[in-house]
């Protein structure tokens, strides 16, 4: 099961940070003083560092059990 999360996360990953997509975001525009772009490229980082994590940690806690 593990490993079907990291795939699906690896991909999910694949798919956020792709070109198509990343283009949606690159506009004249500021969420705190940081272009939109670089805060969605940094919150979809962030989230995929903490899918990673939850699969992780899910399986590790459900193998000491």
């Amino acid at each position: 099961m593990r490993n079907q999360k990291l795939i699906s996360t690896f991909l999910l990953g694949l798919l956020v940070l792709n070109y198509p997509l990343i283009t949606l975001f690159d506009q004249p525009g500021l969420v705190g003083g940081i272009p939109v772009l670089y805060v969605s490229v940094f919150a979809s980082w962030l989230g995929l560092i903490l899918l990673t994590y939850g699969a992780l940690r899910s399986t590790d806690d459900q193998d000491h059990v």
